[in-house]
C-alpha cells in the first residue's frame, strides 16, 4: 500500500511557510474586540506652565494622561495621543524661547503625532525644523507643499501597528494659512486643496498600506453644518467632501471650542466642564476638538472588531479648571515634569517681570471683542505706533491682539501676551484718493476675522460695505494730499488679506518691532488711562 504520509507532511510544512509568510507581509486584523483610545489636544498656544490661578498646564496633563495609559494598559487596549496642532504663540515664556519647553514637554507626555497649524509658520521655517528635532515624533501635513519642487514639504501621514491592528494618521493644515501666516516666512509654500489631497491620499494608503482605521489630525476649524463663512472649509466640510466611512474619526483644532453637539449640525455654545459631551458625526466620521490651552484632554474610547469600529464612550476630561465641578479632585503636577519646565519658565519669569507702567482701567483684547468692534486697546495700539512712524493715522488688525491688560501693574510680559509675533513697524506714503481706495479693502473686512481693522485717529462711516465721510486728525480726507499711516509689515507684506505695499514707493519699514513700540509707549504715557482711548463712534457703520 502506498504510503501518503510523507507527502501529508511536505505538504503541511509546505501550507505552513505560504501561511506564515502571508502573515509577515500583511498582519491580520483581530478577530476579538480590541479597545482603543484616542486621547487628544489641539490650539496649546504655548501654556506649558499652569496659570496664576493654577489652572491646566502640562504638569497636571502629565498626571492625567499617565493615569489613564495605566488603565488602557491593564485591559490590554491600545492608546494613541493626538494633537490638533497650533502649539506656537500666545504665552511670553513660551514665544521668547521658540516653545522649546512645549515640544520637549509634548514629547515627555508621549505624543504620536501632530497636524500643523497655522501658527506653527510664526517662525522661519529653520526654527519648525529645530521644533520637530525637540518633539521626536510626526508633524504632520499632506496639503502643504514647496512651491519650487512641486512636492509635499511636510510628512504627510504616519502608520502605526498596534496589536495586530494598522492605524494611519494623515495631517492637514487649514488653506488659510496662506492669507494669515507671515508671507516673509511662507512664501515658498502652497497651501492646497485640503480635501482635494485627503481624498488621493486615503486612496492611496488604503492601496499601499491596507490600514483597519484611519485617522486625520487636522487644523482646520469646527463649522456647524459646513459653516464656515469667511473662513477656509473646515472638517464638517471634509467629512462631506469624501466618500462615507473615509475616515473613522478627525481630530480637529484651530476654531478652539470643545465640539460638544447639542443637536444635529448644531454645537453647544454654553458647555461647562463635567457635562456630558458627544462629538460631531458626518459622513460615518466621527469629529473632536478639545477646545484650547490643554484646558480640556479629550477621551474617545473605541471597540474594534471584525473590521467595525463603534464608539463607546467620549469625555472631555477637564485639567484643574476653576469651572469643573467640586467633585472632580485636582490633579497633581508630575515632578518629572516640573523639572523639564521648570528652568524654562524660570528664565522666562525673569526677563518679564520687569514693571513698565501703571493702567487704571482694563484694555479690552479679548478675542470676542476686537475681531467685532473697535476697542481701547486696539486704539492704543495704533497710537502708538502712528507717534513712532510720525504718522498721520495707525491701524492694526484685531488678530494682530492676542490679550487684554487689566488693571494695575503692567509689565513687560503683558506686552507680549498681546503682541507676541514679533512684527516689524512700517509706514507708507500715499495721495488721499490711494488712501480711499486702500480703506476700500481694509475697512471693509468681515467681523468675527483676524483681518477687522482698528483705527486711531481716523474717522470714516462703512455704509452698505462702501467706505464714504472719511476724516483724518477730524478733518476730511483731501485726495490731492499726501498722507502717511502706520501698520505693520505683516499687513505690508499681504497678511490677513490687506493690499500688498511692500513695493510701493512711498513704503518704509522702521525695523522697529511692535511689542517694543508698545512698551515703550506705555513707559512713556504711565500712567495709563484706558478711557482716554476709548472708542467714540469714529468707526460708523450704515446697512
Amino acid at each position: 500500500m502506498f504510503d501518503f504520509r510523507p507527502y501529508f507532511r511536505a505538504s503541511v510544512t509546505s501550507l505552513l511557510i505560504i501561511l506564515l509568510a502571508g502573515c509577515a507581509i500583511a498582519p491580520q486584523s483581530p478577530l476579538q474586540p480590541v479597545s482603543v483610545t484616542i486621547l487628544h489636544t489641539n490650539d496649546h498656544h504655548g501654556r506649558f506652565w499652569r496659570n496664576e490661578a493654577g489652572e491646566y498646564g502640562m504638569a497636571a496633563r502629565k498626571t492625567l494622561i499617565d493615569r489613564i495609559r495605566k488603565e488602557v494598559e491593564a485591559e490590554n487596549g491600545i492608546l494613541l495621543l493626538l494633537s490638533g496642532g497650533d502649539i506656537n504663540t500666545g504665552v511670553p515664556e513660551s514665544d521668547l524661547q521658540q516653545a522649546e519647553p512645549d515640544f520637549k514637554g509634548m514629547k515627555l507626555l508621549g505624543y504620536d503625532a501632530m497636524a500643523l497649524g497655522n501658527h506653527e509658520f510664526d517662525n522661519p521655517l529653520a526654527v519648525l525644523d529645530k521644533q520637530h528635532q525637540w518633539a521626536g515624533f510626526p508633524l504632520l501635513s499632506a496639503n502643504i507643499y514647496d512651491k519650487q519642487t512641486g512636492k509635499r514639504r511636510y510628512q504627510p501621514y504616519q502608520m502605526f501597528e498596534r496589536q495586530g491592528l494598522r492605524i494611519a494618521v494623515i495631517g492637514l493644515t487649514t488653506e488659510d494659512t496662506a492669507k494669515i501666516g507671515n508671507p516673509e516666512y511662507i512664501s515658498k509654500l502652497e497651501f492646497r486643496n485640503a480635501a482635494t489631497e485627503a481624498r488621493n491620499l486615503i486612496t492611496e494608503i488604503e492601496q499601499t498600506e491596507k490600514p483597519d482605521m484611519l485617522i486625520a489630525v487636522t487644523h482646520m476649524g469646527h463649522y456647524d453644518d459646513a459653516k464656515s463663512g469667511i473662513n477656509a472649509p473646515g472638517d464638517v466640510s471634509l467629512a462631506r467632501a469624501l466618500q462615507p466611512d473615509s475616515l473613522d474619526m478627525i481630530i480637529g483644532g484651530h476654531s478652539q471650542e470643545p465640539v460638544c453637539m447639542e443637536k444635529e449640525n448644531q454645537n453647544r455654545n454654553d458647555y461647562v466642564p463635567g457635562q456630558p459631551c458627544m462629538p460631531d458625526h458626518q459622513n460615518g466620521t466621527w469629529i473632536m476638538q478639545a477646545h484650547e490651552w490643554g484646558k480640556y484632554v479629550g477621551r474617545a474610547d473605541f471597540t474594534y472588531q471584525n473590521g467595525e469600529l463603534e464608539l463607546q464612550q467620549y469625555q472631555l476630561i477637564p485639567v484643574n479648571l476653576r469651572s469643573q465641578p467640586a467633585a472632580m479632585p485636582r490633579l497633581q503636577e508630575d515632578q518629572q515634569m516640573l523639572s523639564l519646565l521648570r528652568p524654562f519658565q524660570q528664565v522666562g519669569e525673569k526677563k518679564l517681570g520687569i514693571k513698565i507702567a501703571v493702567l487704571n482701567g482694563r484694555l479690552e483684547g479679548d478675542r470676542n471683542q476686537v475681531r467685532f468692534r473697535q476697542t481701547n486697546l486696539g486704539r492704543l495700539i495704533a497710537a502708538a505706533q502712528m507717534q513712532r512712524a510720525d504718522a498721520d493715522f495707525g491701524l492694526i488688525s484685531g488678530g494682530g491682539i492676542r490679550d487684554s491688560i487689566e488693571p494695575g501693574q503692567i509689565t513687560y510680559k503683558d506686552v507680549l501676551r498681546v503682541q507676541p509675533f514679533g512684527n516689524t513697524l512700517g509706514y507708507v506714503q500715499m495721495r488721499g484718493d490711494e488712501v480711499l481706495d486702500y480703506l476700500g479693502h481694509v475697512a471693509t473686512k468681515p467681523t468675527d476675522s483676524g483681518a477687522y481693522a482698528q483705527f486711531y485717529n481716523l474717522s470714516l462711516r462703512l455704509k452698505n460695505g462702501k467706505v464714504e465721510a472719511v476724516r483724518i486728525g477730524g478733518e476730511p480726507l483731501q485726495p490731492d494730499r499726501q498722507y502717511r499711516f502706520s501698520l505693520a509689515g505683516f499687513y505690508a507684506s499681504g497678511g490677513d488679506g490687506y493690499p500688498r505695499l511692500l513695493d510701493h514707493p512711498g513704503y518704509v519699514d522702521t525695523g522697529f518691532v511692535d511689542a517694543e513700540v508698545l512698551r515703550a509707549y506705555l513707559e512713556q504715557h504711565s500712567p495709563i488711562n484706558a478711557a482716554d482711548f476709548a472708542p467714540a463712534g469714529e468707526i460708523e457703520v450704515v446697512n
